[in-house]
């Protein structure tokens, strides 16, 4: 016979997975807002390509279109791990309910559930992790190639000043 005690316990140990979810669904939130950034900065790169035809620039944007293309990747890969992962600890605290409801005889399901969720999240921070240097590769690369970019035109706009104050004083 069941007491009140172990249906407490039942729920207790139901809600356990739960600081799985909310981990997991806060990441799952974070990588979903770096899969819109990243889109974003996707959009605006391909407009950029759209409107030069300088061969050198067109190098770059695709490098930088390459590099967006697998962070999308990463971030793609990560999410459907989370989401494996929710399903794991939802899965986790359905077995522990059907666990105390048929006479605790599904052994170590809840367990293997509870250890997929945990595998599924390490291994999506993995490829988050991935992508986020990734990320920061991508706008070291993008902030050195602009500063060279800012360097070259000061430098072309020094030789221009001096070579029109060179013909200033010959006249």
């Amino acid at each position: 016979m069941t007491t009140i005690a172990d249906h407490y316990a039942v729920l207790t140990a139901m809600l356990a997975p739960a600081f799985f979810l909310t981990a997991t669904a806060s990441l799952l939130i974070s990588a979903n807002n770096r899969l819109a950034r990243i889109i974003d900065r996707l959009r605006s790169v391909l407009k950029e390509l759209e409107e030069t035809s300088d061969p050198e620039y067109l190098t770059v944007l695709d490098a930088r279109i390459s590099i967006q293309r697998r962070r999308s990747v990463l971030v793609l890969r990560g999410s459907q791990l989370l989401y494996a992962a929710i399903s794991f600890f939802v899965g986790t605290s359905l077995a522990i309910a059907a666990d105390a409801m048929i006479g605790y005889r599904v052994g170590l399901l809840p367990t293997g559930l509870a250890a997929l969720g945990v595998l599924a999240l390490f291994a999506s921070s993995v490829f988050l992790a991935r992508e986020s240097m990734l990320a920061v590769r991508s706008i070291n690369d993008e902030m050195d190639h602009r500063h060279a970019t800012a360097r070259m035109k000061r430098r072309e706009a020094s030789m221009d000043a001096n070579a029109v104050a060179g013909r200033a004083s010959v006249d």
